[in-house]
């Protein structure tokens, strides 16, 4: 079997679906198989997994979110004899003569579009299309899977749920050395709280700053917000806040950061705190409880699925109840012991090795199937 997957994404973004991709492919590189694999990348972009001879490199011409990309791509790939093509980011050649698996990561497009930019808004807009036009379907949770039945009408035995892994560097660090390094180096000297994702309003960080707030001064608590990520789009909103309560001293936003700094203040951290809207999976909750790190989170979506019962869940409407569960985890210890040992448990049902094993399944199911209406 001759499978491509569609790794442009892997750099033109450093989060949700680039990582995904990083994830997959390094799964995928440990399975002892006789499937060829071809990654698809830009012409200009470094390799993936170059010292892993599972994989053969194809370079392509035609960028990802292209205007022109569903007439130009069709053309790059019809002469590579495939016989699965897997786009993590959804969108599929329309016109093919392969077999197509899409990874729907979330319908937040759908349920909250007041949050798109004109430019995602129609990239976006191809999603009923994708969805017809597919052979099949990964979504990374049972969550996405209920909402692509029940906000565009998929068939249940067209979708197959794979949950997503973390990063086998995010792994409990029991060096208090390293743990001051990482505070002395972002100069944090007491207790914090992390919040790690886009910033984009989806993600919900003005509730979490006016919890902030409440938490200051209604429980005298003496603790910081330590936000890392990339700006991405309609974030004025969240620095509006901070200036507007005061916060100026209370939060610091690192931007993104190296790998191992990053892990380093996850330990380091009381708790990580992801009050987002909506997400398809969440892996920032997932990254934090490998570390054995408590977790606060939404409880909505796909969160409570992946939390389980090792996190305290909160309405993502609710400042009260996050200035109250931020409090309960600052100042009871057992608790946060509880919450340690709960989250480095359920963190195990999802492993690299089990993604890349079940998504291989996909492309071999997929692959001894006729060829549908929506090829070439």
């Amino acid at each position: 079997m001759r499978i491509a997957i569609d790794a442009r994404m892997a750099y033109y973004t450093q989060a949700g679906i680039g990582q995904y991709i990083h994830r997959l492919l390094d799964g995928l590189g440990r399975l002892k198989s006789d499937e060829e694999i071809l990654l698809l990348q830009m012409r200009h972009d470094r390799p993936l997994h170059s010292s892993n001879n599972h994989f053969q490199r194809h370079s392509l011409w035609t960028p990802s979110h292209h205007r022109l990309e569903n007439f130009s791509l069709p053309l790059e790939l019809a002469l590579l004899g495939l016989d699965v093509l897997h786009s993590p980011d959804f969108i599929p050649p329309f016109h093919r003569n392969f077999h197509s698996i899409i990874t729907v990561h979330d319908l937040g497009f759908l349920l909250y579009p007041q949050f798109l930019t004109k430019e995602s808004a129609r990239y976006y807009s191809q999603i009923d299309q994708a969805v017809r036009s597919t052979d099949h379907i990964i979504a990374v949770s049972e969550s996405t899977r209920q909402d692509l039945t029940r906000l565009l009408g998929v068939p249940e035995h067209k979708i197959t749920v794979v949950h997503e892994a973390a990063n086998e560097i995010f792994q409990p660090i029991e060096n208090p050395a390293l743990l001051e390094q990482v505070r002395r180096t972002y100069n944090i000297p007491g207790d914090f709280f992390i919040f790690i994702s886009t910033l984009e309003p989806r993600k919900n960080l003005p509730t979490l700053l006016r919890s902030l707030r409440r938490l200051l001064d209604d429980y005298k608590a003496q603790v910081k917000l330590v936000v890392v990520g990339r700006r991405g789009w309609l974030f004025d909103e969240i620095f509006d806040t901070v200036e507007t309560l005061h916060l100026k001293n209370d939060v610091l936003f690192l931007g993104r950061m190296p790998g191992d700094d990053l892990v380093a203040l996850v330990n380091a951290a009381t708790a990580l705190v992801h009050p987002a809207y909506y997400e398809g999976f969440g892996l920032p909750p997932l990254e934090a409880m490998h570390c054995g790190t408590p977790v606060i989170v939404s409880n909505v979506a796909s969160l409570p699925e992946v939390v389980g019962d090792a996190g305290l869940l909160v309405d993502p409407k609710d400042e009260e109840g996050w200035a109250v569960a931020m409090w309960r985890v600052l100042t009871d210890k057992d608790l946060r012991q509880q919450m340690r040992e709960k989250g480095l448990v359920r963190a195990q049902t999802f492993s690299l090795e089990k993604m890349a094993r079940e998504t291989m399944a996909v492309y071999r199911r997929v692959s001894t199937r006729a060829r549908g209406p929506s090829h070439l």
